[in-house]
């Protein structure tokens, strides 16, 4: 199984974002375009499964054991769709993904068919947390999901998260989020 360079989604959508309407601050100074020593923030690849992509998803959640096949047809799919902005950190020192989240487009009928956008999977590997990924990867795909004319964005988080996912315009809505789950 050949597990390429092939993008998940056009790349210059994240060059192309209005990163002059960012909200926070970044101390030093990073952008999409310059995250940091070594480190290049682009969309998730083939290739990514054998950089640690599910050991830094790993920090998250449970991710099972995912074979590279299976991996190829999710990607497929995801790519197949358009609806999906998975996007990554590469530490291109040791070649090796150090942070990773996600926006989803679901589009709706409301809003006169509009989008809606989703940030979920935000993580940074505990070898690289306090450089600012985080901030980085957040910012990143509220203004993709800006970008890409969703009339709103939202995510989910843990209590302790709160303040942080402010900082980025985040509030909690009048909504009561509920689940159902099927599976652990």
């Amino acid at each position: 199984m050949l597990l390429d360079e092939t993008p998940l989604f056009e790349p210059s959508l994240l060059q192309e974002i209005d990163w002059c309407n960012n909200t926070v601050t970044f101390s030093p100074p990073i952008s999409p375009s310059s995250p940091g020593d070594g480190l290049v923030l682009r969309p998730l690849c083939m290739a990514d499964f054998n950089r640690g992509f599910f050991k830094v998803l790993s920090q998250l959640t449970q991710t099972g054991d995912v074979t590279p096949e299976q991996f190829a047809k999710k990607f497929e799919h995801m790519k197949s769709t358009g609806d999906y902005y998975v996007i990554v950190v590469e530490d291109t020192n040791v070649g090796q993904i150090v942070a990773t989240a996600t926006l989803i487009t679901e589009h709706k009928f409301i809003h006169s068919c509009a989008k809606r956008g989703r940030v979920e999977e935000v993580v940074v590997s505990d070898m690289c947390r306090g450089k600012q990924l985080g901030k980085l990867l957040v910012t990143a795909l509220t203004l993709l999901s800006k970008k890409l004319n969703c009339y709103k964005v939202t995510l989910e988080c843990a209590p302790r998260n709160v303040s942080f996912y402010q900082k980025f315009g985040y509030g909690a809505s009048d909504e009561t989020y509920m689940q159902c789950r099927f599976f652990d």
